[in-house]
């Protein structure tokens, strides 16, 4: 069976590729890993886009999908306030995240599980993701709709994507899920999408 980074137990063999990335003044060091997303000796395009667009509606964030933690990471690192969870159904994934916030000396809370499953029924003032698409629409379709169900009054869920990519399919189910959504930012092909949560 062909393995992807959505697996729960990788058995490819283990590669590593350390690097450093700043952003903002801020150089964070990572070691991305074989197996998990994005093995690459840099941040992949779309997971910097949304870490440059993001800005915190609250003091609670949660990272659906963390991969080696770049996103979660960063985002600690640029808002040190921040109560930040990262979680992810790859075991790979959740090890070199927890590796990766030590390396940083940053606190933050790493789980594993199916989506929304490790974190029970917390919720959060954001969400992000840069979603798993290989993992197929319905895992992704969940990922959108279950967020409401994690999100604070007023909190906002951000997704980022290759619009021709399965962005534009995501954006219209964020659109069904939450009434609204907009464009946040647009470079190269990818779109930060932005929803918020809103209770009478």
């Amino acid at each position: 069976m062909h393995e992807h980074y959505y697996s729960e137990k990788p058995t490819s063999e283990i590669r590593e590729k350390a690097f450093r990335e700043t952003y903002n003044n801020k150089t964070l060091e990572f070691v991305s890993v074989s197996g998990v997303f994005a093995f690459e000796n840099r941040i992949d395009k779309a997971s910097r886009l949304l870490i440059e667009t993001f800005r915190p509606h609250g003091h609670t964030v949660l990272d659906m999908g963390c991969g080696y933690g770049a996103i979660g990471l960063f985002l600690k690192a640029l808002y040190p306030q921040l109560i930040v969870t990262l979680t992810d159904i790859n075991e790979r994934a959740v090890l070199y995240a927890r590796k990766n916030a030590e390396r940083n000396n940053l606190w933050v809370k790493v789980f594993r599980g199916d989506l929304y499953e490790s974190v029970g029924d917390s919720c959060f003032d954001d969400i992000v993701t840069n979603p798993p698409v290989t993992a197929g629409k319905k895992v992704v379709t969940r990922l959108i709709q279950e967020a409401a169900e994690h999100l604070n009054n007023g909190g906002a869920f951000w997704l980022v994507a290759f619009h021709n990519k399965g962005g534009s399919t995501y954006r219209k189910i964020m659109e069904d899920t939450f009434g609204k959504v907009e464009d946040v930012k647009k470079q190269g092909g990818i779109r930060v999408y932005r929803s918020y949560l809103r209770k009478d």
